[in-house]
């Protein structure tokens, strides 16, 4: 019978070396990034039962969730996003605690992608979570957060802005199933123009039926403000407009520039989003780096009302970026490598320890002699060998 003992299952990789530097590096310059601005840490389960990420309203569907059962029979997942996890903790652990909170985390998400090619199932991510605040100073809060998160990792990127009332509104006006809204949102965040086509080409053509065909095609600068005036049907509407064109503003004025985008096909999964949505890209990478937005129901679906908004970094992908521009490589190796002759270990880890406390980089040889470890040296371009025996004999190879 084949086993498969040698490799990991798909979707998964191992990390070595310069990977591994690279990757702490990032989650370190994340995580100072949201300690300065009072954010404190917490961990969640990375099992969690499955009601936890109920699909109508996560917009994770099953068949994306790594499944199995506890010993009682309950449905358990492996964590595929942790901003409900900290939900469910915040109603659990933290809901006498003084509003508002300020939490991040770094931690890994598992999902199963079959049909997208070189997306992993297992990601590390890193975010944060603001609750029990709504209105314009939290919304920019996380917004700057997340740029000066951004900046020293990928300074480079582009941010876009976007705001889920929009196809909410627009939405509410046509005739269709549940079904169908979730069609034609799928078909706006894809921009399948062809796909949206012909779901509207079949509903009665109202305003708000043209409004949802022009809502894709909505994406710029700040011409697009002034474009989709034509959309905005209602009081609602136009006071949508109006604050995402504040924020459009003052996320500007962080210095960001013509790299802020607004773009009003932005539209998440389900109803898990409620007003500003955001997300970053970067060069060298063709997904988003950085996902967000305002969740002001999530919290009452575990009896914990409040208002919130957050963003998750996937720090896999500023990994990769950081080790193509070769900003990191493979450890150098030692300064001094000490061998011990017979009788002389303890004596030998000893000096090696008081080599380290001066800065060295040191390793002690389990060589048996003196010339395999200085054979063993050579290959690793190890320059210097302390024999450690009655005396200490400082060698230095050519």
């Amino acid at each position: 019978m084949k086993t498969n003992k040698m490799i990991t299952p798909e979707g998964t990789r191992d990390l070595l070396f310069e990977e591994c530097l690279a990757r702490r590096a990032v989650e370190g310059k994340l995580a100072d990034a949201f300690r300065v601005r009072g954010y404190n840490e917490v961990m969640t389960s990375g099992l969690e039962f499955y009601d936890v990420f109920d699909p109508e309203f996560s917009g994770i569907s099953p068949e994306e969730m790594y499944k199995m059962s506890d010993r009682r029979g309950r449905l358990i997942v492996m964590r595929p996003d942790s901003t409900m996890p900290i939900a469910r903790l915040v109603a659990t652990r933290l809901q006498h605690h003084q509003l508002p909170l300020r939490l991040f985390y770094t931690q890994p998400i598992y999902r199963s992608n079959p049909g997208l090619a070189g997306r992993l199932d297992e990601n590390a991510q890193a975010g944060i979570e603001l609750m029990g605040a709504k209105g314009i100073r939290a919304d920019l809060e996380v917004l700057t957060t997340a740029v000066e998160a951004l900046s020293p990792c990928a300074p480079d990127f582009r941010l876009e802005l976007g705001h889920a009332g929009f196809f909410r509104e627009l939405a509410q006006q046509l005739p269709i199933s549940e079904e169908q809204r979730e069609s034609i949102r799928s078909a706006i965040e894809t921009k399948n123009y062809a796909a949206l086509d012909i779901i509207l080409d079949a509903l009665p053509q109202t305003e708000a039926v043209s409004g949802m065909r022009r809502l894709p095609r909505l994406f710029g600068g700040e011409e697009v403000f002034a474009q989709a005036q034509a959309i905005c049907f209602t009081d609602q509407a136009r006071e949508t407009l109006n604050y995402l064109h504040k924020i459009y503003h003052a996320v500007q004025d962080l210095g960001l520039g013509n790299r802020v985008i607004v773009d009003f096909g932005m539209v998440q999964r389900n109803d898990y989003y409620t007003d500003i949505i955001f997300t970053a890209y970067t060069e060298g990478y063709g997904d988003s780096i950085l996902t967000g937005g305002r969740y002001d129901n999530l919290l009452a679906r575990f009896h914990c009302p409040m208002p919130a908004i957050g963003f998750g970094v996937n720090v896999d992908a500023l990994t990769r970026i950081a080790l193509v521009k070769g900003h990191y490589h493979a450890p150098a190796a030692a300064q001094v490598l000490v061998f011990s002759e017979n009788g002389y270990s303890i004596k030998a880890l000893a000096h090696s320890r008081a080599l380290t406390k001066q800065g060295l980089r040191c390793e002690t040889s389990v060589a048996d002699t003196q010339e395999a470890a200085e054979a063993y040296a050579r290959s690793l371009g190890i320059r210097r060998i302390d024999i450690v025996g009655a005396k200490i004999t400082e060698v230095l190879l050519k």
